[in-house]
């Protein structure tokens, strides 16, 4: 056996940061900056994030990080890319890393008009199904039947197909990705680095308190999100669609579990009724029939 140590992986970003139990959003991060290096600059919109990055006793992050208000992250985010690519600097990168309220509801203009540009920057959400940092308030993303505090008695609307309504800008580069298959998720990002242009990347986050389930649980109900078929794995490339990771095999309904084996660890969904699981497990399948004939093309 050598007696030489191997030097610990130094985090990029630091243990100790100001995120709940079980929060997987300092992992999440931790593998955006491994993969893309110390010349990326962070812009962060309000939201769970602008707490975990801590205050002015200390910052986590390594590298250099830009607060916004909600709705301005991509604007601030395409002039920051713009001056530095001015200045002769194209290596470093620009990040939006926003929840999905910043994402999908009071900030999609500003996506939407970067994207449409095709901005020189990458942008995550980090999607955990409502305004968590305020009080839990459902969002455009909060799955149909979700208990939050503004629907106690479960949301009535199904979830926006954001990540399709993106591909639907034409950018170059498109993916879903989990905490649950890490890999995966750093295979998409260091995809990503190599390609100019707008790049979106929209990552599922389960948030233990907003979806009331253990923090032990998070990369189980990670990875049954997957399992399950709510939430499939792939990247669009130009076009081009395709299925990543384990959800190549799902495509075969007898491949995916129940997604009454997802919804029963999270209290979120205590109060469905039969009718309405069967419902969401109806929307799945057809879902899956829409990525199946995608796959034909």
């Amino acid at each position: 056996m050598s007696l030489i140590a191997k030097p610990k992986r130094i985090p990029k970003f630091h243990r100790g940061n100001a995120a709940c139990p079980g929060c997987p959003i300092p992992r999440e991060i931790d593998i955006l900056l491994e993969e893309l290096g110390p010349k990326t600059v962070l812009v962060v919109p309000a939201g769970c994030t602008t707490v975990v990055m801590g205050d002015m006793s200390g910052m986590p992050a390594t590298v250099p990080v830009v607060h916004s208000a909600f709705a301005a992250a991509p604007a601030i985010a395409s002039g920051i890319v713009r001056a530095l690519r001015m200045r002769g600097d194209y290596d470093a990168y620009v990040v939006v890393w926003a929840g999905d309220g910043a994402t999908g509801d009071i900030g999609f203009a500003s996506l939407s008009g970067a994207a449409e540009r095709n901005e020189d920057i990458i942008y995550v959400c980090y999607d955990n199904e409502a305004y968590m940092n305020t009080g839990i308030q459902r969002s455009g993303l909060t799955p149909y039947g979700a208990w939050t505090t503004t629907t106690p008695e479960g949301k009535r609307e199904f979830k926006k197909p954001l990540p399709f309504i993106m591909a639907e800008h034409k950018i170059p580069y498109v993916a879903t990705a989990s905490i649950a298959y890490p890999f995966d998720y750093q295979a998409k990002v260091r995809k990503a680095k190599q390609i100019r242009g707008f790049r979106y990347i929209h990552l599922l986050s389960p948030c233990p308190p907003g979806w009331r389930f253990d923090a032990s649980l998070t990369i189980e109900v990670a990875k049954l999100a997957v399992e399950t078929g709510v939430w499939p794995l792939f990247e669009i490339e130009n076009g081009e669609f395709r299925l990543t990771g384990i959800s190549k095999n799902l495509l075969d309904k007898k491949n995916r579990k129940p997604v009454i084996e997802y919804l029963k660890l999270q209290g979120r969904f205590s109060k469905l009724t039969e009718e309405q699981i069967k419902e969401i497990q109806d929307a799945i399948d057809r879902m899956w029939e829409e990525i199946a004939a995608r796959v034909k093309k």
